[in-house]
């Protein structure tokens, strides 16, 4: 039997995910799992280190950290490649971009819910938002939707468990207003797909980022190596 006020959040270490942990809360699901996972990419260390420390945050009740090196060695990426460059920031741009690891969230959300599933959670929380999307197949509402089919038909009769994407209609400003109406401590997140001290600056990830900060008026409180305006 499924406990409402216990959930799985995806915690990548990022700003998304942080928030979505927080916004869990606000939805009345007191017991959090967070599961963290390293598969090779370029800032692993940075980004458990973060994952770790919002588990600390929000007073996780575990925190489970599982290497997923498989995707490395399916490889395709520029966050696990390094024969492959990651890409200076095209906001603009429509094409897939060479940071997008091959079906990643489909491997991340079995496992999350396999671990929801063992600790009788009853959601699924994944930080993924309409920014995502646009880039990234397996952030688009519809495989969201087709996902609960799967966890719906591929678990235990009286195991009921929402996969929750509370942002996905969501713009990256939006998150990080709501963010910190919330009090995330943006601090302890990290986007940049290149460094692990200070951040770019100027791959996809900090640009989406800082723009979104620039947008509300707040600063972002990470260190950059550079720190270009993007907001109009």
């Amino acid at each position: 039997m499924t406990d409402d006020t216990r959930a799985v959040v995806l915690a990548s270490g990022g700003m998304d995910s942080a928030t979505a942990a927080y916004e869990a809360q606000t939805r009345g699901y007191d017991h959090l799992y967070l599961l963290h996972t390293s598969y090779g990419q370029n800032t692993e260390d940075r980004e458990y280190d973060c994952a770790s420390a919002l588990a600390d945050h929000v007073d996780a009740a575990d925190f489970l950290h599982v290497e997923t090196g498989h995707l490395t060695q399916i490889g395709a990426s520029s966050l696990t490649d390094d024969s492959m460059d990651v890409a200076d920031a095209d906001t603009d741009s429509d094409e897939i971009p060479t940071s997008y690891v091959p079906f990643r969230n489909a491997n991340l959300l079995s496992m999350a819910v396999s671990y929801a599933e063992a600790n009788d959670c009853g959601a699924v929380f994944i930080g993924a938002h309409s920014e995502d999307f646009s880039g990234y197949p397996d952030c688009r509402p519809a495989f969201f939707d087709a996902f609960q089919s799967v966890i719906d038909a591929g678990t235990k009769p009286d195991t009921d468990i929402d996969l929750v994407a509370p942002f996905v209609e969501w713009s990256k400003t939006d998150i990080a207003e709501r963010g910190v109406e919330l009090g995330v401590p943006y601090e302890d997140t990290w986007s940049c797909y290149r460094d692990d001290e200070p951040a770019c600056g100027t791959c996809d990830a900090c640009a989406f980022r800082l723009e979104a900060f620039q947008r509300i008026g707040e600063r972002d409180p990470i260190e950059y190596a550079e720190r270009p305006t993007y907001a109009e």
